[in-house]
């Protein structure tokens, strides 16, 4: 896993072969990134990571300048995984938590200005995500809300839904708190 751009550029992170997540496509990823530069200024930006796997978003999210994200994942071995990556990046902005995501959701007292979510796309409650999110204080106002799924779901009906975009199998629904 390489970071496509920012401070931390063509940095390497190997992934453990019997990791369990399914990384996002660099090319899905340097696609998404082209676009939140538009829309968000990422030295002005807090971020959480749910569902964070091989902690492939979060170290975009830092290589830009965010000023602090945070990555949640609740597997242990991709947990030892991001640690190791924190520890080897030594980027004191960047905290790992191991938690369930929706129970870190239930008991978040923090708002973030961007929040990023991949879950398995086979996840059983995996439409549900996007209300918890919006339904919770953890989204800023003014906030994006960026949800990656499989083609199979739609959400372009969602009141807070305003973007979505699709590089083959991957697909980002975007959402705004208004």
């Amino acid at each position: 896993m390489r970071i496509i751009s920012g401070k931390y550029k063509g940095r390497h992170f190997d992934i453990p072969r019997n990791f369990k997540a399914r990384p996002t496509t660099d090319f899905a990823k340097e696609n998404l990134f082209n676009i939140l530069l538009n829309i968000i200024d990422f030295e002005e930006t807090d971020a959480l990571d749910l569902f964070s796997g091989t902690g492939s978003i979060s170290l975009e999210l830092l290589s830009r300048g965010c000023t602090a994200v945070t990555s949640v994942e609740m597997d242990s071995l991709h947990f030892s995984h991001l640690k190791r990556s924190a520890s080897a990046l030594g980027d004191s902005n960047w905290t790992i938590v191991r938690d369930d995501v929706f129970r870190y959701i239930k008991r978040c007292n923090s708002s973030y200005s961007l929040i990023f979510a991949d879950p398995p796309y086979a996840l059983k409650n995996l439409a549900t995500i996007p209300d918890l999110i919006m339904q919770s204080n953890m989204l800023k106002p003014r906030g994006i809300f960026i949800f990656e799924h499989g083609r199979d779901n739609d959400f372009s009906e969602h009141p807070n839904f305003f973007r979505h975009i699709s590089y083959g199998s991957v697909n980002f629904s975007f959402f705004e708190h208004k």
